[in-house]
């Protein structure tokens, strides 16, 4: 039969009624198509298709199954295809559908009834007669009894039913409206709804439901009849267990995981409805049959808002065996290839077995040479599917499109946000692993852990839940509960992780996730849902912003009361949930609105204490700019919140040169010239403190005409038209920098400061043989001075002029730690480090004891980049330490930012080196003990020891009171002739260094003068006699002449000298090579460099 006349015959799509004409049209289609003997039993032959016989020899006995399956499923609305596509086979979808629909094809015109014990008996008698009932699927049912039933209604009252049939193989207790109007009652039906009377009083009253109506009864306990139980109870257990189809709960009971229920399976969920869509499944495979032979591995876009960590994908590493999932939540999808490796290692271990195959599809995330190399080093056979072909990654993709799926079902029944989508992730990964598949009653938990698992532990996700406060913060009088919305389940721990929400103690604060163990739950109650309808409620009501009037002469008082710091507790594990407001209106409708508000009323009143502006009517031919609030939580290390910030900025970037701005430059203290202060401090037993300017850039005057547009929420009211004139700087300004500094410049030199010539951002002060040395880096400044005494009268001038926060002793600047010891001062970034390691994922890697090997000589890669972006970001944050305090590694860093373009596994191995010697040295810090008390330099060079390198690379450092202060590692810009020229060239680059440093310590009071030269120890005596010789003969090109003079005018002058060192004593020797173990050492400790 050709394909038209087969579509002829295909039956329409059922919908619930009509059952059994439904039937009979698509038993027919099936037969056309070769397909129905897939409906009868193994071992009957089905002679209708005998005529078929050509086509049944092409297909297998799956095939056939798999046809039929879906041609029925195809026949089904979208509703119903929902409720059945999780059947195991035709024949289970056949038999389930007659059982729930045929039925309604059953002439009624007598009562029906399964069981006479759920109901009181008035009379009961056994049918003599054998009579019986034709079902709607054809069968034939005896009659076991007919009775008297009396029903109780909600109303109270009782319908009393006569000549009642029992009959055990009906599904449904079915009640004869004709036989009713007979007996006196009379049936009323409205819309959806009917209403039974008698005598013109109430008897009781039902609904529709799947084409049928159906009466409200109790029994005689008054408790609600045990199908109503059954499907609330089901209901409940369908979120628990995160929308999963009811025929997998069906599965559960049956398993005694969960508690038995009736269950209709017809019985639709509109979340699952709203949420998922399905396509027909492809023919399945082979399994295997041992854990970690085979892992299916995929990468999936949630395609949603990114989390609070900025997770914008997921992937997930399913055991092929027992399915059991890992779930990563990722940034990018290069991190794919760490968090394999982190599974690799966890499952391993645990399962003590080893991984035997990978598969995947094509990703660039997958197919990188690097993933390529860890399997074959691991003995891993990686196979990926076939171009353009998910199906033969089907059990990673329809994971994914199940967790995706339930996801949306969870977030669509709680109501919570959609940042929140990687809580839900977890969960439903949670969830899935603990529940069986359709072709295994044994669930994935219990073949991973060979333990079953534990379901009465679910709840519902997205519920309220009310966590108990721990006895150290819980009052006597006062709420010991915390109002939170149930998250998901700890990892490797038996508490839940809620969202707080509603909070009276000071120590947890709202909009935080919590991990806590002891909590209520109350599963058909949630709080974002109820939140998020009351908004939208009030959205659409006009909104009005909020107004100061009389805004130019108000003034404002600043509160006298002390600021108690925030704490968030010890007792619980909180994070950060929500993102940033990037609106004033999102932030003052957040949950965490009063925080926000505080902020921007402190904000605000800054800026009205500062006099920055002044309302006034736009001049003809100006233009306003904008202006904007800018949020930002400031955390603590350990991700709690520390404090809300609000700042109100301009748009600078609207500001045209030459009519809004002229010049933009403000300069700040180099990094040199800090350490250098504290290697001063150390020599010279300094107090240091610290200081914060608040609102800094606030604090600058304006040379120019700038106009600016109210504020959004502090528009005068009667004045909207008027326009800010800014009197002083505000942030975001073009010119804001330059005038904060010039405006911090006036102010400290009006109090008898001094500038040094050679750092504008220093100054210093000398007052009766006491010196106070002051240095400002934007915002922060660090103040240096020989007693307590001068610095306090240094912090008080600061703050009667500038808005401060005294900090006291300095302990952080910079992101490097200040600590002060018994044998001096100590400047180090172990925690920044350890950050990055753990950032990386290289903080449980095995230390090796250098940063770089000699053997190994990099060239540059003419194949394929190899993970050039996460190549950049590694150099990016080593750049970060080895410029601050760890000189020890500036060579392998700076060799290795040559090949950011285009690196190789090479460079990549060579980079994971510096993470692994950073990891064994993790607590190194430069350690100023005061001793020597003058200036010492290094320099040297590499000359050309790779083929393919033609330039040299020059190495310096300098030391004070023990340390090292300034040190740099470059490749040379010329070609140098010999190793001569080389060491030239370095020792060049060393005394401009060294001229300078001189410079700024002799604007410096507490050091000695006149300063001598300094001494800078060169390996080369070459170089050295080249240098000091009065006049040479040696030809020389005009870059290396001009060097040359250079060194002989500082030499001249008295600002360097020249010393040969043995290159074994040369500490600038770890600046231009790789070293071996022992010389590492020996170099690391000559910088200053200890644990």
């Amino acid at each position: 039969m050709d394909s038209v006349e087969t579509n002829n015959v295909k039956p329409g799509k059922f919908n619930g009624t009509n059952f059994k004409r439904w039937q009979r049209q698509l038993k027919y289609w099936l037969t056309v198509l070769g397909l129905v003997s897939a409906l009868e039993d193994q071992t009957t032959p089905d002679k209708t298709t005998e005529t078929t016989s050509k086509t049944k020899e092409k297909m297998n006995k799956e095939e056939l199954e798999y046809h039929c399956h879906n041609r029925i499923l195809s026949a089904l609305s979208d509703d119903l295809y929902d409720v059945y596509q999780d059947t195991k086979n035709a024949k289970t979808l056949w038999d389930e559908l007659e059982a729930e629909y045929g039925i309604e094809d059953a002439g009624i015109d007598r009562f029906t009834i399964s069981n006479f014990n759920n109901y009181m008996m008035v009379e009961n008698k056994t049918n003599s007669s054998g009579g019986s009932v034709t079902l709607g699927n054809d069968t034939v049912a005896q009659v076991r009894g007919i009775g008297e039933v009396e029903l109780k209604m909600t109303s109270g009252k009782t319908l009393t039913l006569k000549d009642v049939r029992h009959v055990p193989e009906v599904m449904r207790n079915l009640i004869s409206g004709s036989s009713l109007v007979k007996q006196g009652y009379k049936i009323v039906m409205e819309s959806n709804r009917i209403v039974i009377t008698r005598n013109d009083v109430f008897i009781g009253k039902g609904y529709v439901c799947d084409g049928l109506f159906k009466i409200n009864v109790v029994f005689e306990d008054n408790k609600i009849s045990p199908q109503v139980f059954n499907v609330e109870s089901c209901n409940v257990w369908h979120g628990r267990l995160g929308h999963v189809s009811l025929s997998k709960i069906k599965t559960l009971m049956d398993l005694e995981l969960i508690p038995k229920s009736n269950i209709d399976l017809k019985h639709k969920c509109e979340v699952c409805v709203q949420a998922k869509q399905t396509r027909n499944s492809f023919k399945p495979v082979e399994r295997n049959t041992q854990i970690l032979e085979l892992i299916h591995s995929d990468v999936c876009d949630s395609n949603r808002s990114p989390t609070r960590g900025g997770n914008k994908y997921f992937v997930t590493f399913i055991d092929d065996f027992s399915r059991y999932c890992h779930i990563y939540l990722i940034k990018t999808k290069d991190e794919v290839f760490n968090k394999l490796k982190i599974y690799k290692n966890e499952v391993e271990n645990q399962l003590e077995k080893k991984i035997k195959r990978l598969r995947s599809d094509r990703g660039g995330e997958y197919t990188s040479n690097e993933l390529g190399v860890f399997c074959e080093e691991h003995g891993i056979i990686h196979e990926v599917t076939p171009p353009y072909s998910p199906q033969s990654n089907g059990v990673a993709e329809r994971k994914n499109r199940t967790l995706m799926d339930m996801v949306n079902s969870m977030l669509l029944s709680s109501g919570l946000p959609e940042n929140l989508w990687g809580e839900a992730m977890l969960t439903a990964c949670f969830i899935l692993n603990r529940i069986t598949l359709k072709d295994n009653e044994k669930t994935p938990y219990e073949l991973w852990k060979r333990r079953s698992p534990n379901l009465r532990i679910l709840k519902v996700w997205g519920c309220l839940a009310k966590v108990l406060i721990p006895d150290p913060k819980r009052k006597k009088i006062g709420p010991k509960t915390i109002d939170t919305v149930f998250l998901g389940y700890a990892k490797n721990s038996s508490a839940n992780r809620f969202l707080v929400i509603n909070s009276e103690v000071k120590e947890v604060a709202n909009n935080t996730i919590m991990e806590a163990r002891d909590a209520t739950f109350f599963e058909d109650i949630f709080p974002y849902k109820t939140r998020i309808s009351k908004e939208v409620q009030i959205s659409e009501k006009p909104s009005s912003s909020t107004t100061i009037e009389n805004l130019e002469s108000q003034e404002l008082r600043r509160s006298k009361r002390a600021r108690v710091e925030k704490n968030f507790g010890d007792d619980f594990y909180i994070f950060l949930v929500e993102e940033d407001p990037s609106t004033y209106k999102e932030a003052v409708m957040s949950v965490d609105a009063p925080f926000w508000k505080e902020a921007i009323n402190d904000e605000f009143q800054s800026i009205i204490q500062n006099n920055t502006w002044m309302l006034t009517n736009l001049p003809a031919g100006n233009k306003a700019i904008g202006c904007k609030w800018v949020f930002r939580k400031k955390l603590k290390p350990d991700g709690s919140i520390d404090k809300y910030k609000a700042r109100l900025v301009a748009k600078g970037f609207t500001q045209k040169k030459g009519i809004d701005y002229f010049d933009t430059y403000s300069p700040v203290s180099r990094i040199t010239t800090i350490r250098t202060l504290i290697a001063l401090a150390s020599v010279h037993n300094l107090v240091i403190h610290q200081m914060d300017v608040k609102t800094t850039f606030l604090n600058g005057d304006l040379d120019e005409e700038i106009y600016m547009e109210q504020p959004e929420g502090f528009i005068v009211k009667g004045q909207e038209h008027k326009v800010c004139k800014l009197v002083k700087s505000l942030y975001g300004l073009k010119q804001a920098p330059k005038q904060w500094h010039e405006k911090f410049d006036k102010v400290i030199l009006d109090y008898d400061f001094k500038f040094n010539g050679h750092d504008k951002c220093v100054y210093y002060k000398e007052n009766n043989g006491e010196h106070v040395i002051l240095c400002l880096y934007v915002d922060d400044i660090l103040i240096f001075g020989t007693n307590l005494e001068i610095v306090n009268d240094v912090k008080s001038y600061l703050s009667r002029n500038f808005d401060m926060k005294d900090m006291g002793e300095a302990h952080v600047i910079l992101g490097m730690k200040i600590e002060k010891t018994t044998q001096g001062i100590s400047l180090s970034q172990s925690s920044t480090i350890e950050k990055m390691l753990k950032k990386f994922n290289y903080f449980e890697c095995k230390p090796t004891p250098t940063p770089y090997d000699p053997n190994v000589h990099l060239k540059k890669n003419q194949g394929e980049p190899f993970s050039q972006l996460k190549y950049s970001q590694m150099i990016g944050s080593l750049l970060y330490i080895a410029n601050k305090t760890r000189p020890d590694i500036a060579y392998a860093v700076g060799r290795l930012s040559r090949y950011t373009h285009n690196p190789s596994k090479e460079h990549w191995n060579a980079l994971e080196r510096v993470f692994k010697y950073l990891r064994g040295t993790i607590d190194y810090s430069l350690c100023y003990k005061g001793f020597p008390n003058v200036v010492e330099g290094y320099s040297d060079a590499n000359w050309i020891t790779d083929n393919e390198e033609v330039k040299s690379t020059s190495g310096y450092i300098f030391l004070l009171g023990g340390a090292a202060i300034s040190w740099g590692s470059k490749k040379q810009t010329i070609i140098s002739r010999s190793t001569m020229e080389s060491e030239l060239i370095a020792l060049d680059t060393t005394c401009t260094e060294a001229e300078w440093i001189k410079s700024l310590l002799m604007d410096i009071p507490m050091v000695e003068k006149p300063l001598p030269a300094l001494s800078i120890h060169c390996d080369c005596k070459a170089t050295i006699d080249l240098v000091k010789q009065s006049h040479t003969n040696r030809k020389m090109n005009r870059h290396i002449h001009v060097r040359y003079k250079s060194m002989k005018s500082l030499l001249s002058k008295n600002i360097v000298s020249l010393e040969y060192v043995k290159s074994e004593n040369n500490i600038a020797d770890q600046l231009t090579k790789g070293l071996s173990r022992s010389r590492v050492l020996e170099m690391s400790r000559g910088m200053g460099l200890s644990p």
